[in-house]
């Protein structure tokens, strides 16, 4: 915690990390709160915060430290940021609303805490030591920032994704929407055609049908 305070407020990995403090305490009031327009509220503001500092951390820091810092701690933090968004393009979607739409939420504050965690204790130590001007870095990060924050965030490939889909592949939430029924219709098409093939088989075995049969070869020879 001190090391934190110590570096300059315009400092990149102090901008991150402060970042991080602002979306683990929006979760941590997601999860204290007993008000749905609260939590609503508090949504669409994690939303924005998670999507700003997924912008700068890609195209500014990642591309910064990704040569001198460990391949596999890039390569987990690349995926982590996809599932994350994922997630937040889902919930940006219309139409999913009450616990599923808390319950996926719930879901992304774990994911991030995670993400977090790893990216404080493993890399952000491992860039701290690199010879590189944090606060010039620092300067563009807080510049992308305000242009995202003014001019909106553009949509990512996991929201045209989603888009695609249209919710289709949101299978637990559309289990709950109603999506059973249609399970039941499938299981019940899905019986009905192995029972047609299992009387087709019962038929075919039958000591009645084997005795027209053996008629037949009897009047044939």
């Amino acid at each position: 915690m001190l090391e934190k305070l110590l570096l300059p407020e315009n400092h990149a990995i102090a901008i991150l990390i402060k970042d991080h403090d602002r979306v683990k305490d929006l979760f941590d009031r997601f999860e204290s709160s007993h008000s749905a327009a609260e939590q609503e509220k508090i949504i669409s503001q994690a939303l924005i915060e998670l999507k700003v500092h997924a912008e700068i951390e890609e195209e500014i820091f990642y591309p910064a430290i990704r040569k001198q810092v460990a391949n596999d701690l890039m390569n987990e933090a690349d995926e982590e940021h996809h599932l994350a968004r994922v997630l937040i393009a889902e919930l940006d979607q219309k139409g999913l609303a009450g616990d599923h739409r808390h319950a996926k939420f719930t879901v992304l504050a774990e994911s991030v805490r995670h993400h977090i965690k790893e990216e404080e204790s493993e890399m952000l130590p491992k860039a701290k030591r690199l010879d590189l001007d944090f606060e010039a870095l620092g300067r563009r990060m807080l510049q992308r920032k305000n242009d995202l924050k003014r001019n909106g965030i553009p949509d990512d490939a996991e929201h045209a994704m989603v888009a695609g889909v249209n919710g289709r592949d949101d299978t637990p939430a559309a289990r709950a929407r109603g999506g059973s029924s249609r399970i039941r219709k499938t299981r019940k098409r899905t019986a009905t055609h192995s029972g047609r093939r299992l009387k087709k088989s019962v038929s075919a075995n039958s000591p009645k049908r084997s005795r027209r049969q053996n008629n037949r070869t009897a009047r044939a020879a």
